[in-house]
């Protein structure tokens, strides 16, 4: 068989691209190196990171970290994460050692991170371990005080190169959340998940739901021949219900009555919440009052999913 050039297949005038030429490339990750002292709050920072949608690997080997860029940076584009979160501590032990080398490496690299370092007081550090009754990783046959000092030798080099230090000796675990939620989001944090469901009574009331509301008092579009074999999201039955004396009024003055709760979540850092919508078998009413108190909240800003539990049941 004799080789053959591959026929050309571009139109004349445009210029073929090469076949080694690279596809576009995404933004280098963020990385961000959560560590510091045991009992400082790590692992609610990293929960705190998780709930932003971060990556995180808790206890990771400093020296598994160069090999976990690269493969969040060599995926394919769809799947890469952009936001990588490490927590690297002395539990990592020997594997711990290492740490300043790994990360001098990813800087030379061109791989670029932040160092978020948590420290207290020794006495706060003592009184938490104590209450959760655990020793600490480097207290050996001492006490804890003596683990303390022996990991705040061992950080003394990392906790110099951090970007920020944060002492959580006067922060409760929400005050926590907010620090960090400051450091790493800035404004986009203040984000609440609304869920909205619809359910039917007689199916009992869904165990998630933060508020239970009845619309029961509205009557029922069973009663009418013409809108019983439809749904709540049919518009003759959206149309009947949102018609009913009292309807809208009820939703527009429940949404105004939710303003304060939904702000008072964030607050206290409460980032999702469960509105359930009830009626006798969650298909008509419960379902067109679930999707007009959505439609009214996303008006207002918040980022809200609706669903209904007990369609098809009946």
């Amino acid at each position: 068989m004799t080789d053959e050039p591959s026929p050309i297949t571009v139109p004349s005038g445009i210029p073929a691209l090469e076949a080694a030429a690279e596809g576009p490339r995404l933004a280098a990750p963020q990385l961000l190196i959560i560590t510091g002292m045991s009992g400082a709050g790590r692992t609610r920072a990293a929960a705190v990171l998780e709930d932003l949608d971060w990556y995180v690997v808790d206890n990771l080997p400093a020296q598994m970290l160069t090999h976990l860029v690269g493969m969040l940076t060599s995926g394919p584009t769809g799947e890469r994460a952009q936001r990588l979160a490490a927590v690297l501590d002395v539990r990592g032990r020997e594997f711990f050692a290492d740490v300043l080398q790994v990360l001098d490496g990813l800087r030379a690299a061109g791989v670029d991170h932040r160092i978020l370092f948590l420290d207290a007081s020794d006495e706060v550090l003592v009184r938490r371990y104590e209450q959760v009754r655990r020793p600490h990783p480097l207290q050996g046959e001492g006490r804890i005080l003596d683990g303390i000092a022996a990991e705040r030798a061992v950080l003394s080099d990392l906790r110099e190169r951090a970007d920020t230090v944060v002492d959580t000796s006067d922060l409760n675990v929400h005050d926590l959340a907010r620090e960090i939620r400051s450091i790493v989001a800035g404004a986009t944090a203040d984000v609440l998940r609304v869920s909205v469901l619809s359910f039917g009574f007689k199916y009992g009331i869904p165990l998630d739901a933060d508020h239970v509301v009845d619309v029961r008092f509205l009557a029922n579009p069973y009663w009418v021949t013409e809108l019983r074999h439809l749904t709540g999201r049919d518009a003759p039955v959206r149309d009947y219900v949102l018609g009913l004396p009292g309807a809208v009024q009820f939703v527009d003055r429940y949404v105004d009555a939710l303003e304060p709760v939904l702000a008072g979540y964030l607050n206290e850092e409460k980032r999702y919440v469960t509105i359930a919508v009830g009626c006798t078998g969650g298909k008509h009413r419960s379902v067109a009052i679930s999707e007009a108190i959505a439609a009214r909240l996303r008006e207002r800003g918040h980022q809200v999913a609706v669903s209904a539990r007990d369609l098809g049941k009946e």
